[in-house]
C-alpha cells in the first residue's frame, strides 16, 4: 500500500507544485516565529527540513543557520522550491534532496535542527517518520513540527477528517495533542512544549491549490456549508450570499529534542 499512495502523494503534489510555491501564507506566520522562538537558530546549525512542500520554511530559516537541507518525496516540488529560492535570494546554503520521511537517506546524527511544517497528515506510518527524526538528529538536536490539530470532539473531528479528504486524497489523518505526545514519547525524543495557532485559511485559494476542479469545490462549499452550526463556530466558517470565504482551524506546534549524550 506505501509504495501506491506514495506514487499518489508524488502525482498529487507534482502537479499541485507551482501552487504551494506561490502560497504566500507559508512564507511566514506565528507558527514559524514561534519555531524560531524555541529552536534559537545559530550559525553552527546544520538543519533538515523534511517534507519541505514549496521551500517555505527552508527559506525562512536559511539566514539564521549554517545549512539548510530541504528534502520532499516529490522531484517536482523540489525543483518548482528551488527555483523559488532562486528568485527570492539565491541563499547558497540550502541544497535540495529528494527524501522519504520514512526512509530518511542520512547517516545517523547528521543534524542539529529538524523541521517539519504541515505533512505529517500525509504520512503513512508517522512513528516511522519520528524514529527516523531521531535518528537523523544528533544527541541534543532540537526538532519543530507544526501540522493541523485533531479537534478533541468526535463530530468535529469526523468533519475535519472528511473535509480534507474531500479536498486532497493523499491526506491520511491528523492527530490530537494526546496521541502526538504518545508518538514524540515512544519515539524517545523529550517533549518540551506544545504550542496551539489558529490558522485562517482562504476557501477558494485553499480549495484551488490543492487542484480542485469547479465542480469538487462546489461540493467542498456544499459540505462546509451544510455542516451543523457547532461546526460552524469551532471553524469560525464565515460565508457570503451561500459561499464559504474564511475558515480557521488549529495548528499544533511541537518542540522537542534528542536526548543530550550521557556524561561519565
Amino acid at each position: 500500500m506505501d509504495s501506491k499512495f506514495k506514487n499518489r502523494v508524488r502525482e498529487q503534489f507534482g502537479k499541485t507544485a507551482q501552487a504551494y510555491v506561490q502560497a504566500a501564507h507559508f512564507a511566514g506566520g506565528k507558527d514559524l516565529e514561534e519555531a524560531v522562538r524555541l529552536l534559537q537558530p545559530s550559525q553552527d546549525d546544520n538543519m533538515l527540513d523534511v517534507a519541505c512542500g514549496g521551500g517555505h520554511t527552508a527559506l525562512y530559516f536559511a539566514p539564521l543557520v549554517r545549512q539548510v537541507v530541504a528534502s520532499d518525496l516529490t522531484m517536482q516540488m523540489l525543483k518548482k522550491a528551488q527555483e523559488h529560492l532562486a528568485e527570492e535570494g539565491g541563499f547558497d546554503n540550502v541544497v535540495f534532496r529528494e527524501a522519504d520521511a520514512e526512509d530518511l537517506p542520512f547517516p545517523a546524527g547528521s543534524f542539529t535542527l529538524l523541521t517539519c511544517r504541515i505533512a505529517p497528515h500525509h504520512f503513512p506510518d508517522v512513528p516511522r517518520a519520528l524514529r527516523e527524526f531521531h535518528r537523523v538528529l544528533r544527541r541534543g538536536g532540537r526538532m519543530a513540527i507544526i501540522d493541523t490539530l485533531l479537534p478533541s470532539d468526535p463530530e468535529i473531528a469526523e468533519f475535519y477528517q472528511s473535509m480534507e479528504q474531500m479536498r486532497d486524497p493523499t491526506h491520511i489523518r491528523a492527530f490530537n495533542e494526546d496521541e502526538w505526545t504518545q508518538m514524540i514519547n515512544d519515539s524517545e525524543l523529550i517533549l518540551h512544549e506544545t504550542l496551539v495557532i489558529p490558522k485562517t485559511h482562504d476557501f477558494q485559494e485553499w480549495a484551488k491549490r490543492a487542484g480542485m476542479n469547479r465542480e469538487e469545490i462546489q461540493n467542498l462549499n456544499k459540505f462546509f456549508m451544510d455542516a451543523p452550526q457547532k461546526i460552524h463556530d469551532f471553524f469560525k466558517i464565515e460565508s457570503f450570499a451561500g459561499e464559504v470565504e474564511t475558515y480557521t482551524d488549529q495548528k499544533l506546534l511541537i518542540f522537542a529534542s534528542r536526548k543530550e549524550k550521557e556524561k561519565k
